[in-house]
C-alpha cells in the first residue's frame, strides 16, 4: 500500500483520467473493478446525465470511483451538489480555482484532487486544502499548461514544493513509464489515452482506429492562443494551424472553433472535421484492449521493469 492507494483504498496507484467523451460510467466502473480509480469525466455532459452515469457506475462497481469537475464548466456548482446528493467520495477538479470548491466539498465527507501543470498551481492546492494533486506534462492529450513543461521536468519540481501525494499525468500509458513516474517521486500515475483505445471507453470506434494509427509526431499543441490542446493531426487542426501562421485575431480562431468539435470528433467519429484530443503516447499504442486487461499489462509490465533494474556502482 502507498499513498495513493491508502487515499482512495484501491489495489493499485492507477488513476483513469476523465476525459471528456472518452469516460462514462462503463469505463469507470471498469476500470475501479479491476483494481484502479475510475473517474467519470462530466466536461461533456449536462447535471442529468452525470447523475445518469453515476447511479449506472454505481450499479457496476463497490468499488470506490470519482467524477472529475472542470470548474470553469457552465454546470460546476450542479455537478459538486450532484456528487454530494449521490455520495460520491472521490472528486477530481481542474480548469479553475481549487480554493473556490475544497473547503465545500472537504466539508461534506469528499477527498479532493485537483489537477495542475505548474508548481505554483501545486502550491496554491496544497495551501487550499486538497488531498493530492495531480501535476500533468505537456504530453498529455486534450487541453494542456501554456509552459508546456514536459512531465519529467514537471514532477521532480512538484515533488519539491509540496508534501501532499503527488499523482503524474502525460505520456503515461505503460508499466515502464509508470516505474519512471515514481522514480521522479510520484506515488501514483493518471493515464488517459490508453484508456481512451479500452473496449469500455465512449469514444467512437473511428477515433480509436486513428488513434492505433498513429505514431510518433502525429500529435501537436494546437490552438495556443485560446487554451494549448493535443490534437492528432487532421483537417481541422490544419484549418486552425493555418489561421495562427496567418495572424489570425483570437476571435477568428474561436470562429473556427465554433461548437461542438470535440463531440464531432471523438463521440461522432468525423475524422476531418472533429477535434481528435489524444496524448503523444498514441504513438505506442496499437491495440484496443478491456481496461482490465490495460491494467493487468501495466502491472505486470511495472512489475518486471523494476526486477530488471541494475545499480551502478561508483
Amino acid at each position: 500500500m502507498n499513498k495513493i492507494t491508502e487515499l482512495f483504498k484501491i489495489k493499485y496507484p492507477i488513476i483513469q483520467a476523465g476525459m471528456i467523451w472518452c469516460s462514462g460510467w462503463e469505463l469507470a466502473s471498469a476500470v475501479s473493478n479491476a483494481g484502479g480509480l475510475g473517474i467519470i469525466g462530466s466536461g461533456s455532459m449536462k447535471p442529468e446525465i452525470l447523475l445518469d452515469h453515476i447511479t449506472k457506475c454505481k450499479k457496476i462497481t463497490d468499488k470506490p470511483f470519482g467524477v472529475n469537475i472542470p470548474l470553469i464548466f457552465p454546470y460546476a456548482e450542479e455537478f459538486v451538489n450532484i456528487c454530494i446528493q449521490e455520495k460520491v467520495k472521490i472528486v477530481f477538479t481542474s480548469a479553475g480555482n481549487p480554493a473556490k470548491w475544497t473547503p465545500f466539498l472537504k466539508e461534506n465527507g469528499m477527498t479532493v484532487v485537483h489537477v495542475v501543470a505548474n508548481v505554483k498551481s501545486a502550491i496554491k492546492c496544497e495551501a487550499a486544502g486538497v488531498d493530492a494533486v495531480v501535476a500533468e506534462g505537456f504530453e498529455a492529450g486534450g487541453h494542456n499548461g501554456k509552459e508546456e513543461t514536459t512531465t519529467m521536468v514537471l514532477i521532480p519540481m512538484v515533488r519539491e514544493a509540496i508534501s501532499i501525494p503527488l499523482i503524474a499525468a502525460g505520456g503515461i500509458g505503460t508499466g515502464r513509464g509508470m516505474l519512471a513516474a515514481m522514480a521522479l517521486g510520484a506515488d501514483g500515475v493518471q493515464i488517459g489515452s490508453r484508456f481512451v483505445a479500452s473496449n469500455e471507453s465512449s469514444a467512437h470506434p473511428l477515433f480509436k482506429r486513428k488513434i492505433l494509427e498513429a505514431v510518433d509526431g502525429d500529435t501537436k499543441l494546437s490552438m495556443k492562443r485560446l487554451q494549448p490542446v493535443r490534437l492528432l493531426k487532421n483537417k481541422f487542426f490544419d484549418d486552425v494551424e493555418k489561421l495562427e501562421i496567418e495572424g489570425a485575431s483570437v476571435e477568428e480562431i474561436a470562429n473556427l472553433l465554433g461548437k461542438g468539435r470535440a463531440r464531432k470528433g471523438m463521440f461522432e467519429g468525423n475524422p476531418d472535421e472533429g477535434e481528435l484530443e489524444i496524448g503523444q503516447i498514441s504513438g505506442i499504442i496499437k491495440e484496443i484492449e478491456p481496461a482490465a486487461a490495460i491494467i493487468n499489462e501495466i502491472i505486470s509490465e511495472y512489475i518486471q521493469a523494476k526486477k530488471e533494474l541494475f545499480i551502478f556502482d561508483f
